[in-house]
């Protein structure tokens, strides 16, 4: 188990380097749940997600000689321009292996902090197999994107904010992917907030941490179909799984349209834009998938990197919410 001076290590690592991003707090919003509802606004991190702290962590932890070689990862946008970025920071080399069907926006913002990207068909390959293979050929150091404990511990200090702003709360609805930030935030609650609902969010057809955390053991499955690009892994990995098995108290899914209601939300009412994956868990609030009555709740928004033309398209194919 990562220790909570782990964390607190990587909050000092990360001081000055991350921004401390602003925790919203709607009136509107607080009368219409009936609750005291604060959102983490990650969409304005460094890079555009609260990737770029789990990414600067692990980088920042490798020893000097070993950083210079460069890093390799994969990932389908965010943790991509994360490394892409902490690697222009640090004048090191990095190799992005991204699946061929990713966010073209995401792409060509990974190219231009100057990283190398390597394009896969995720229906027939294994891009972990692909980063490995470039890691031996080239001497690189993967940087996984939440199988690891020096991401975790840099994914922890959102909820390390949160929980230092506003102090305990009842519940934390947090976005999950792989299961860094969630693992990261359920580390953070045990000394800060210790009575705290650690629950997690995922897109209904990609279920697979539900899937695991209900039969205790790590289930794999396809591709999920799905707008939230972010979310589309297939299985958590062994160090998230072992940290949410122990520590998060329940998983709830989303439809798609159920997260293009909370886009339309966040950009009419906060004035926000939040990409498909980054508005999973206030889609769930929105929707009703927790009793929030009279509770202090926290809900990260993970990130805004979405295209205005596609965002443009799922809002005009929506119909709108009225608050």
């Amino acid at each position: 188990m990562i220790t909570h001076q782990k964390l607190e290590e990587a909050s000092k690592r990360l001081r000055g380097t991350i921004y401390r991003t602003p925790l919203m707090h709607s009136r509107l919003l607080d009368e219409h749940m009936g609750a005291e509802i604060y959102l983490k606004a990650e969409n304005f991190q460094r890079t555009g997600s609260f990737k770029f702290r789990g990414a600067y962590n692990a980088i920042s932890c490798l020893d000097p000689i070993e950083r210079s070689r460069g890093v390799v990862t994969y990932s389908s946008g965010n943790h991509a321009q994360a490394v892409a970025r902490v690697a222009q920071i640090f004048n090191i080399p990095a190799v992005i292996v991204m699946p061929d069907d990713a966010p073209p926006s995401k792409k060509s913002a990974t190219e231009s902090y100057g990283a190398e990207v390597i394009t896969y068909e995720r229906q027939f390959i294994q891009r972990e197999e692909i980063a490995t293979k470039i890691s031996v050929d080239r001497n690189m150091t993967v940087i996984p994107p939440f199988n690891d404990e020096n991401v975790i511990a840099g994914q922890s200090t959102c909820a390390q904010e949160i929980f230092e702003d506003v102090g305990p709360l009842d519940i934390l609805l947090v976005c999950v992917g792989g299961g860094g930030l969630i693992s990261g935030s359920a580390l953070a609650k045990r000394k800060l907030s210790p009575n705290c609902q650690i629950i997690g969010v995922e897109p209904a057809t990609g279920n697979d941490v539900q899937l695991s955390l209900k039969q205790g053991k790590i289930v794999t499955i396809e591709v999920p179909n799905t707008i939230a690009d972010g979310q589309q892994t297939t299985a958590p990995g062994e160090k998230t799984f072992e940290i949410m098995n122990d520590l998060v108290h329940s998983i709830v899914t989303v439809t798609d349209n159920e997260i293009v209601t909370a886009m339309d939300y966040l950009f009419r009412f906060q004035k926000l834009v939040i990409e498909p994956s980054g508005a999973s868990a206030m889609a769930a609030l929105l929707s009703n998938k927790i009793d929030c009555a009279g509770k202090k709740i926290g809900v990260t928004l993970s990130g805004g990197n979405i295209d205005p033309a596609r965002f443009s398209d799922l809002m005009s194919t929506h119909t709108l919410i009225g608050l």
